[in-house]
């Protein structure tokens, strides 16, 4: 039933008190329930800036009011996608360490990420991710030497593993770990 007295309509909308009560405790604010009519007069009457004074409501009324704070960058380096650093964490399901075990064991000393199919280009050159753009260098023209038919008598039969490891390479030299 709807709150204000003497209404016999059924109380569909919910309003905060007007009293004051719940504005020292924790938690939601309690509320009523009002009919229709009732809530547009209670709206009709509402005043967000009821008991502020000139400066408060300026400053609520500023265009970047609320805009000033702190917020961390969401950047590949460092920001969003990165495992939680807390040390007392327990995730007895692994709902979280799972999505996060294989890149930090896959992990970069310097830091820098690497995708799935920088992963896989290293795979081909059989090198870890810890390489550095040097090793990467002097692997690849190890692999060329030996795939390439003109250091196998023309022998035409590692074409495909050449192919593979000429594309790995190719991907890796501009790829941003290994910049």
């Amino acid at each position: 039933m709807c709150s204000e007295p003497g209404c016999d309509e059924a109380g569909e909308f919910r309003a905060p008190l007007l009293d004051g009560v719940g504005s020292g405790h924790e938690g939601p604010r309690p509320y009523r329930w009002l009919c229709l009519d009732h809530v547009r007069a209670f709206n009709a009457g509402y005043n967000f800036f009821s008991g502020m004074s000139v400066d408060e409501i300026h400053e609520a009324q500023r265009p970047i009011s609320g805009w000033e704070r702190e917020t961390r960058a969401f950047n590949a380096a460092g920001g969003a996608d990165r495992p939680p650093k807390w040390a007392d964490f327990a995730d007895p399901l692994d709902a979280i360490g799972a999505r996060f075990k294989r890149r930090m064991e896959e992990a970069r000393p310097d830091g820098k990420p690497l995708s799935e199919s920088e992963r896989r280009a290293l795979k081909v050159l059989g090198l870890g991710s810890d390489v550095d753009r040097r090793g990467l260098r002097q692997r690849y023209a190890e692999l060329v030497r030996k795939y390439h038919p003109d250091r196998n008598g023309g022998d035409r039969s590692h074409e495909k593993a050449l192919q593979d490891v000429i594309a790995a390479y190719t991907q890796l030299k501009g790829a941003a770990a290994f910049a």
